[in-house]
């Protein structure tokens, strides 16, 4: 057996091992009260080790989250970042694109969206520019689409409030009913014989309840 190739295959498996990088994964629900069980198991089937993961609970409104921060911070050229979906990594539509661009273009990372199969910017063997392009144009795509949905959602949920509204539906805490008594206690507060918190007390409501009451 030749010792050079024995060297020679030992230092290209070396190299490929530090061109591969590390595959890290990156989990997100949007409250402590959310489970991200499923998130995890997707992980754990796609191969990534526990010591490898992120996770955040909170809101995807922004990134300034600490377990995404503490991701960014870690990533090198020939990383990869997996998600289960596009909108696990944020919310904002200009801000994901703008983060999708630091982890391909400034990080020189890959990025992988296990739900969309067609976002996956690992280099691979054969016209890896081709692949880049159309992964980073179908993230955009998806983002813009995410974008109009949550817009055409809210706006849905503002006039279905409207319709409520209109039809006389009330929202929100049901106003206390004044108890026997108020207008004789307000009377009494109003002639300067009782303090509020007096008369709150007598009423037996909280003094900021009276307040609202006399001031109606």
């Amino acid at each position: 057996m030749d010792i050079n190739n024995i060297h020679s295959a030992e230092s290209a498996s070396a190299i490929e091992t530090v061109t591969a990088g590390i595959t890290y994964g990156y989990i997100r629900v949007s409250t402590t009260l959310q489970h991200d069980d499923r998130q995890r198991m997707a992980m754990e089937e796609f191969g990534i080790k526990e010591d490898y993961l992120f996770a955040d609970k909170q809101s995807g409104k922004d990134f300034d989250r600490p377990a995404y921060v503490s991701l960014m911070a870690a990533l090198k050229p020939g990383d990869t970042v997996v998600v289960t979906s596009l909108d696990r990594l944020g919310r904002d539509y200009d801000e994901m694109i703008r983060q999708l661009d630091i982890i391909t273009r400034e990080k020189e990372a890959g990025i992988v969206i296990l739900d969309m199969p067609l976002i996956d910017t690992r280099a691979k063997q054969g016209d890896d520019l081709t692949g880049k392009f159309i992964s980073n144009l179908v993230i955009q795509i998806f983002s813009y689409v995410a974008h109009m949905e949550r817009n055409m959602n809210h706006q849905r949920t503002m006039e279905g409030l409207a319709a409520a509204r209109a039809r006389g539906a009330r929202f929100g805490r049901t106003p206390l009913e004044k108890p026997d008594g108020y207008e004789e206690v307000r009377r009494r507060w109003e002639a300067g014989e009782l303090s509020e918190r007096e008369a709150a007390r007598l009423l037996k409501v909280s003094r900021p309840t009276f307040h609202k009451w006399t001031h109606e």
